[in-house]
């Protein structure tokens, strides 16, 4: 049968609508790596809050979640043979009903994972996230173990450790960045000289290319497309180095200043790059250009110390040429959202009482976890501060990312993980 114009305009129509609906969150900050979903969720909240779909014990950690094909992933601390051990966790994402398990190895518990606010304190465990490639999910541990696991019985399928493999370098807190996946490549970081970020074939664990004698930091890498050329951008203890994924050629670098520990992943903002840490770093971003062949980072501003712009991990959202996060540094229970210009670095406006929690961007509305559990919704607006719903939905302290799948929020606490129904066909119109 042959449709028409109108008909196939439907069509195509009735297909996008589907696509907006409900979207896997595969990885670390998105579908898109840059924090952001593609789906609308409710913003008229019952009295009581968001109604809860479930919720259970989920222990120790700064994990976030990762959805896919009606799973649910994310690392816990649990007791395995006698010993407290990181652990990849997968659970059913309608029911919270765990599927399996699979233990990671022991991790050291860090006095920075124990800090918070007074009664909020405690719960190190699990930084990393982990990522999900169709019918395989992968694991980067604290000791910096990457492992692949069919997604859905949890059987092994490769591993590597990067330490013993690669002569690998750890850092003193030990690894939180999760792992990148991009093709049919999985892209980390920890190796030593000459092969210290490498990437490996989903399917066979095989390396596809190994390069450079970098020093890792906490944060995750991202993927983004500058200047038409797709690329992956690590924030390390030199500063930003975007590589080509495919072949791990080195694109371009912008020197930025590491101490103690840098966390926060970069932002991409077309042909800006932001970047922040915390103690006392500061913020800054680039402006990169390209040429042929040739790639340059030209530094655009640079604010030193923990104000106006420290992130410490939590990395903002992009809007319109705003970032919106948690721009703060040990303010425990009561750091500030901003919303900054990410040409300029100024600071539009703030709104204290979040504390050091994560923020996502969905549709035109910034969800925001503080680290006391409390979910908010404000508008990604830079005109000022406009929260639409908020709710206490987890007890324990919050440094994860609450992410979007299917209309439903998933997030989770240093005791315990909810998931929430935000489907869009409860917003009011």
């Amino acid at each position: 049968m042959k449709l028409s114009p109108v008909g196939v305009a439907q069509v195509v129509a009735g297909v996008l609508a589907l696509s907006l609906q409900g979207a896997d969150w595969p990885q670390y900050r998105g579908p898109k790596s840059d924090g952001s979903s593609p789906e609308k969720v409710s913003a008229s909240w019952p009295a009581a809050g968001p109604a809860v779909v479930w919720k259970v014990p989920s222990t120790g950690g700064f994990s976030s979640f990762v959805v896919s094909n009606g799973r649910a992933f994310t690392q816990e601390l649990r007791e395995v043979d006698g010993a407290q051990q990181e652990t990849l966790v997968a659970r059913d994402a309608a029911t919270g009903k765990e599927l399996w398990l699979q233990a990671l190895g022991t991790m050291k518990i860090n006095d920075g994972g124990q800090s918070g606010a007074k009664g909020n304190d405690g719960g190190d465990g699990p930084r990393s996230t982990p990522s999900i490639d169709g019918n395989r999910v992968f694991s980067l541990s604290a000791k910096l173990v990457l492992n692949c696991f069919e997604a859905a019985t949890g059987k092994p399928v490769w591993k590597h450790e990067l330490i013993k493999e690669f002569t690998g370098r750890n850092i003193s807190w030990m690894n939180a960045a999760s792992p990148v996946v991009d093709g049919k490549l999985v892209i980390a970081g920890g190796g030593g000289p000459g092969e210290s970020l490498l990437a490996f074939n989903t399917e066979t664990g095989d390396v596809v290319w190994k390069a450079f004698d970098e020093k890792i930091t906490h944060a995750t890498p991202v993927i983004a497309t500058l200047h038409g050329k797709r690329q992956v951008i690590f924030f390390l203890q030199s500063g930003l180095l975007s590589v080509d994924p495919g072949t791990g050629t080195e694109l371009w670098r912008h020197p930025f200043p590491y101490k103690v520990s840098t966390a926060a992943s970069p932002v991409v903002a077309g042909d800006i790059v932001y970047c922040s840490a915390g103690y006392d770093v500061g913020a800054g971003a680039a402006r990169i250009t390209r040429t042929g062949d040739k790639w340059t980072a030209e530094p655009l501003y640079r604010f030193p110390g923990n104000k106006p712009l420290a992130n410490h991990w939590s990395t903002p959202v992009l809007k319109d040429g705003h970032l919106y996060g948690m721009f703060q540094f040990k303010e425990y229970g009561s750091g500030p959202v901003k919303c900054v210009d990410v040409k300029t670095g100024a600071v539009l406006w703030e709104q204290a009482g979040f504390g050091p929690g994560h923020v996502i961007l969905v549709g035109d509305q910034v969800m925001a976890l503080s680290d006391a559990g409390e979910l908010v919704l404000f508008k990604a607006d830079a005109s000022g501060y406009h929260e639409t719903a908020r709710a206490t939905v987890l007890s324990g302290k919050c440094w994860t990312t609450p992410v979007v799948s299917n209309g439903r929020v998933y997030a989770r606490s240093t005791k315990e993980a909810v998931c929430l129904d935000l489907s869009s066909k409860r917003a009011s119109r």
